[in-house]
C-alpha cells in the first residue's frame, strides 16, 4: 500500500527496511498481522504509529507476568501496570505523542479529552467486546494459549489487530507460551499476515546480547 506523504513514517531514520515496510503495509491492508521480531527491531513503535495513522481508538494489551513471582505490591493499579506500559510510552514518544494526553486515565487527567489509547491487563478481556479499534497485544509470547483466546474472541471485524512477540524471548515459569501455536494458526487465513523483524537498532551491544543461547533453551 502507497503511504501518505508528510506522515511519521517518512522521518524515520534510518529508512523503513524492507521488512519493516512489510510490516507496516500489512498494518493497513490486513485485518490481523503478527510479526515475529527480536528486541530493538522497531516492533511496537511501528505499531503505534500505524495506529495514530489509521486513526481508531487504540487498545494496547499486555500481561503482567512477573505479579506471582513479586507478590503483593503496593500502589494503585496504574502503578502497578507502571513498567508492563512502558513499552507503550517509549512508543509514543518516539513519534512526538505526549503518553500524559494520549493515555486515557494517567495521572494528568484533565487531558482526558485527548486521549486515542487504552492500557489494559488481559484480564480485562473476559466477558467484553471490542469493537472499532486498533489493538496492539504486545509480548505476545508472555501469553497463553487461554489468554490469547480470551483477547482475539473478543475482536469484532472492524478492528484492526497487531499481534507482538518474539518466540525466542519468553518470561512464562511453568505454563506454556501460546504465540507460536497461533502464528501457525492464522498463518494461512486470507486476512492475515505473518512477518519477521530481524534487525535490532539498539546497536551492536544489544544484538550480540540477543544472540547468546537463552537458559532453559528458551
Amino acid at each position: 500500500m502507497p503511504l501518505p506523504r508528510d506522515n511519521m513514517f517518512f522521518g524515520f531514520a534510518p529508512k523503513l527496511t524492507a521488512e519493516q515496510r512489510e510490516y507496516v503495509d500489512s498494518i493497513f491492508d490486513r485485518q490481523l498481522t503478527i510479526v515475529n521480531a527480536k528486541a530493538g527491531t522497531g516492533k511496537t513503535t511501528l505499531a503505534v504509529a500505524a495506529a495514530k495513522l489509521i486513526g481508531k481508538p487504540l487498545l494496547y494489551v499486555f500481561n503482567p507476568t512477573e505479579e506471582r513471582r513479586m507478590g503483593y505490591r503496593p500502589g494503585t493499579q496504574e502503578e502497578k501496570e507502571s513498567s508492563y506500559v512502558q513499552p507503550l510510552v517509549d512508543a509514543l514518544l518516539a513519534i512526538d505523542e505526549n503518553p500524559t494526553q494520549a493515555i486515557a486515565g494517567q495521572s494528568t487527567s484533565k487531558y482526558g479529552s485527548s486521549a486515542w489509547v487504552t492500557a489494559k491487563s488481559h484480564v480485562f478481556a473476559r466477558g467484553t467486546n471490542i469493537r472499532g479499534m486498533t489493538v496492539i497485544i504486545d509480548e505476545a509470547q508472555n501469553f497463553t494459549r487461554s489468554d490469547l483466546r480470551k483477547v482475539l474472541t473478543r475482536i469484532h471485524d472492524d478492528c484492526t489487530v497487531i499481534l507482538i512477540g518474539h518466540t525466542g524471548q519468553c518470561d512464562l515459569v511453568g505454563s506454556k507460551s501460546g504465540f507460536a501455536d497461533y502464528i501457525e494458526h492464522f498463518r494461512d487465513k486470507p486476512y492475515a499476515h505473518v512477518c519477521q523483524l530481524t534487525v535490532n537498532f539498539r546497536g551492536r551491544l544489544a544484538t550480540d546480547a540477543d544472540a547468546i543461547e537463552r537458559e532453559g533453551g528458551q
